[in-house]
């Protein structure tokens, strides 16, 4: 797989990674642990690199499951995790907390699931509204200097957290939930903004939460204990508004003999976002890792924006109150 730069700190990584969230019971059942680790190892087979996780998801297991996995090819890949709830040592999780005393327990364990030395990227996953940003980054830019992270990053922050943070510490990556069904980084101004002080995007959940890979028609589609039930897109009602959508990427990448799930990635990195789509299994892995090969025409690009746009979307991708936590 070919490599891009992340950001103009100096990291390299693969031009699609992994995101590991889903193996750890957050789109139902955790599913067989042998596949799990098949498929992160097959990852690394396809030339990903790059491997993000959190020691919420689990909480603590992805991260330790990453390690189990992947520790005989630590200087084959980039560990990306993320700190922000005050976890007790047993998964009980508190509130959120930046403060650079929480940082420094937090790293050290997420160090320890890892079982390696230092993090590669190192992000705050949601900002804490009670410590200013100055000084979370200020904590984090301690762990550079201890040699215990490389890199740092934000997720879902405001362009003006943005700037306050880089001001203090430079900032590699800002992740954020980006694909066709959720743009709100294109018209908002951080992408702008990220441009401008060269700082790279990382996209999340890029085929919607599974959405635009064509396999959810309904509600029926997703197990019962799924999170994305609880989304308001997923209601039965936005599920159904949504289809046609769904069913013009379909239209696109039937023409290009591929998958829709592929064209929905192609269209992410078209953005100039490094895509980190999750799965629990190889087949999946694969098709996904073929759309780095897949580059949109101008009119296949045209084609999309005019169809799947934000008044054309029903339903928000959170809840009003895990909203609040985002775009701060």
């Amino acid at each position: 797989m070919k490599t891009v730069e992340l950001g103009s700190q100096g990291l390299t990584v693969s031009a699609q990674g992994f995101g590991a969230m889903s193996m750890s019971g957050v789109y139902g059942a955790s599913g067989d642990e042998t596949e799990a680790v098949a498929t992160l190892n097959h990852a690394v087979d396809l030339g990903i690199t790059l491997f993000d996780t959190a020691e919420s998801y689990g909480p603590f297991e992805n991260e330790r499951l990453l390690g189990r996995a992947l520790g005989h090819r630590r200087d084959e890949i980039l560990l990306a995790t993320k700190f922000g709830l005050d976890f007790t040592d047993d998964g009980q999780p508190g509130p959120l907390d930046g403060r650079p005393e929480h940082i420094r327990r937090a790293v050290e364990r997420s160090l320890r699931h890892f079982g390696t030395d230092v993090i590669d990227l190192y992000y705050m996953h949601r900002v804490d509204p009670n410590t200013p940003i100055e000084e979370t980054v200020g904590g984090m830019a301690e762990l550079v200097t201890a040699g215990k992270v490389r890199y740092i990053g934000l997720s879902e922050v405001s362009a003006a957290t943005i700037r306050r943070a880089h001001a203090v510490h430079p900032l590699t990556a800002v992740q954020s939930e980006m694909s066709l069904f959720s743009q709100d980084l294109l018209d908002g101004g951080i992408k702008a903004t990220l441009d401008e002080l060269g700082i790279g995007l990382v996209a999340y959940s890029p085929i919607g939460r599974g959405f635009l890979s064509g396999a959810i028609r309904s509600l029926d589609d997703l197990d019962a204990d799924d999170s994305r039930r609880g989304l308001p897109r997923f209601s039965p009602e936005n599920i159904a508004a949504n289809l046609k959508l769904v069913d013009h990427v379909r239209e696109i990448a039937e023409k290009l003999g591929a998958a829709p799930a592929q064209v929905a990635l192609a269209w992410v990195s078209a953005q100039g976002a490094v895509p980190i789509p999750g799965t629990k299994r190889r087949s999946f892995l694969t098709e996904n890792a073929a759309a780095a090969d897949i580059t949109l025409t101008e009119d296949e690009l045209s084609s999309l924006d005019a169809v799947v746009r934000p008044d054309t979307i029903s339903g928000a991708r959170y809840t009003p109150q895990q909203l609040l936590s985002t775009n701060r």
